[in-house]
């Protein structure tokens, strides 16, 4: 199939306002694109969905080897898979689990964006350093915030080092988006958000090499693989109830897609608007999201609150990740620095701190026999929030690259805490969620 990955040379370069520029450009062609973000990220997919109408997907090798990564860019009918790297094109966790290495373990071709302002001829001095630097795929480069005025200059450049000019994108502080503690804000939120992409899809046609792209596109290696053996665990559907609105948005698109093709029916809801959870369900979800901005309604919805707490305490499988965790506990300090009250299945007070909280990639090793594995077992994990609890739990030991810690509350009917889990990248541990549901429907039956 046709893959391009569109990345950048660090964190902020410009390169999701590019790739949300290439990919409305795309869709304006009448073509059909299926979006994908590396690694660890919620926020940039719900942009990319928002442009394809497509549910955009993350690859991330940390959590999935090449045959799931490869499994997952083949896994849909669309014209083209446009992929959007994570910080810089190198950067990862030392040499692995970058950019660079999902482009080679997917034979993707590179389009590299780099962030003009402030340099002239040391433009050349960075694309040499990124074409030389490690083996890589590197197809060209696209120039953020290019002056008109640079552009003869910046083609030698590209001639001198052999590779290509891909087009520029010009500066436009109309069409900037918005960002907060964890990112960019999310598409719900922003204003006058399909005006915005429009006018990127505009510049993206007027000044980037569109039909080059889609060339490079068409060059990529197919790489054989071996697709995951997922098959349904019952006959009848599994009702998952799963948190989802503007306060508790964040999942992966896989999980939901493993789940259902476990033999699962996914039944969203809203912890803010809805009065109770949706009926018949064998299983609740709570994913991550801003609870803090949304602390006051969350805490209004009492009846919401209820209705979780009186599932939860009563046995139904949950998994609750970050901001869900915090909407479990007893109180939330909210954005505005008033404490609000939560559902209580906890008796954690969750804060604000000024910094980020074990920020990264976790081997969590679980204490005792829990709802996703047994003792001794090893869940990969990430966290990246500012947020903190008085009580985060025991039940899992989380060892990253610098130090680690004791964490979560599990037991077989509960994974409750601040690290995030990405269950494509670990079959066996969805399994067990299914599995545990099908134990509560029976248990509900006899």
């Amino acid at each position: 199939m046709k893959k391009l990955m569109i990345t950048g040379t660090n964190s902020g370069c410009g390169k999701t306002s590019v790739t949300c520029g290439v990919l409305q450009a795309i869709a304006e062609r009448g073509l059909s694109a299926a979006a994908f973000k590396c690694g660890p990220d919620y926020i940039d997919p719900a942009f990319h969905r928002y442009i394809t109408g497509i549910a955009a997907g993350n690859l991330d090798s940390r959590f999935c080897g090449g045959d799931r990564l490869n499994c997952l860019l083949d896994r849909n009918d669309a014209d083209i898979a446009v992929i959007e790297g994570v910080m810089g094109f190198y950067d990862g966790v030392g040499e692995r689990y970058s950019s660079c290495e999902i482009s080679l373990l997917t034979g993707t071709p590179a389009a590299v964006v780099i962030d003009c302002k402030g340099m002239s001829l040391s433009v050349g001095a960075v694309m040499k350093g990124f074409l030389t630097f490690r083996p890589n795929r590197i197809a060209g480069f696209i120039f953020n915030r290019l002056p008109e005025s640079q552009t003869d200059t910046v083609k030698r450049l590209c001639a001198e080092l052999g590779t290509e000019y891909l087009g520029r994108f010009p500066y436009c502080p109309d069409i900037m988006l918005e960002s907060r503690h964890l990112g960019l804000v999310t598409a719900d939120e922003t204003a006058r958000l399909r005006d915005k992409l429009h006018r990127m899809g505009q510049l993206a046609e007027e000044n980037i090499r569109i039909d080059r792209l889609l060339e490079i596109a068409a060059s990529a290696q197919d790489i054989p693989y071996e697709p995951p053996r997922i098959s349904p665990l019952t006959d009848a559907p599994v009702r998952i109830a799963a948190a989802r609105d503007r306060a508790l948005c964040f999942y992966y698109e896989e999980t939901f897609e493993l789940l259902r093709g476990l033999g699962c029916e996914i039944a969203e809801f809203s912890p803010l608007t809805d009065e109770k959870l949706p009926e018949k369900i064998c299983g609740l979800i709570l994913g991550g999201g801003y609870p803090e901005l949304y602390a006051k309604a969350l805490s209004e919805n009492i009846s919401m609150r209820d209705s979780v707490r009186n599932a939860v305490t009563e046995g139904l499988p949950t998994i609750a990740e970050c901001g869900g965790f915090m909407y479990l506990n007893r109180t939330l300090e909210g954005n505005d620095g008033r404490k609000y009250d939560m559902v209580g299945v906890y008796d954690g007070d969750c804060y604000k701190t000024d910094s980020l909280k074990r920020f990264g990639y976790g081997d969590m090793t679980a204490q005792r026999d829990n709802l996703l594995c047994k003792k001794g077992e090893v869940i990969r994990s990430h966290e990246f929030h500012y947020w903190d609890c008085t009580d985060i739990g025991g039940d899992f030991y989380s060892k990253r690259s610098r130090g680690g810690n004791y964490c979560v509350h599990a037991d077989k009917r509960i994974y409750a805490g601040f690290p995030h889990l990405y269950l494509y990248g670990d079959i066996s541990a969805a399994e067990n969620f299914v599995k545990a549901c099908l134990e509560y429907r029976n248990g509900k039956n006899r």
